[in-house]
């Protein structure tokens, strides 16, 4: 599985294997959205070949969808298309408050935090959608 972490100028990708439930951040897209951003994600579908993709759900805190969720399910809808692959959504709440807090523990710098912290968010949007379905 691919787990999509989308923002305006980074995009956190991770992978997660099904059948060990490792979860592992993989990379972080630096591109804006819209073409670069479509293309990006079409090479990395092509290259890891998932069975499913899970797409972070920025969900407001009371849990209605504003213009990021709807910005997340038409690029959901877009990626099935063009790939046949299933796309399920994650509530994203406070995984980069996660992610963030896993990244304090490691010995890096701040800009190297910030080149990593979206692929984490990533893993921790599909660990969550794992332990959902578990």
């Amino acid at each position: 599985m691919l787990g999509i972490d989308l923002g305006g100028k980074r995009t956190g990708l991770a992978f997660a294997e099904t059948l060990s439930g490792l979860v592992m951040p993989i990379e972080v897209l630096h591109a804006n959205e819209g073409p670069a951003l479509d293309s990006a994600l079409d090479n990395t579908i092509r290259e890891h070949g998932p069975h499913r993709l899970v797409i972070g759900l920025p969900l407001n805190m009371d849990g209605t969808e504003g213009p990021a969720a709807k910005k997340s399910r038409a690029m959901g809808e877009a990626l099935q298309q063009r790939h046949g692959v299933p796309v399920e959504y994650q509530d994203e709440r406070l995984t980069s408050f996660a992610a963030e807090a896993d990244l304090a523990e490691r010995k890096l710098n701040r800009r190297a935090k910030k080149n990593v912290a979206d692929a984490h968010a990533a893993a921790e949007i599909l660990r969550d959608w794992l332990a959902e379905q578990s």
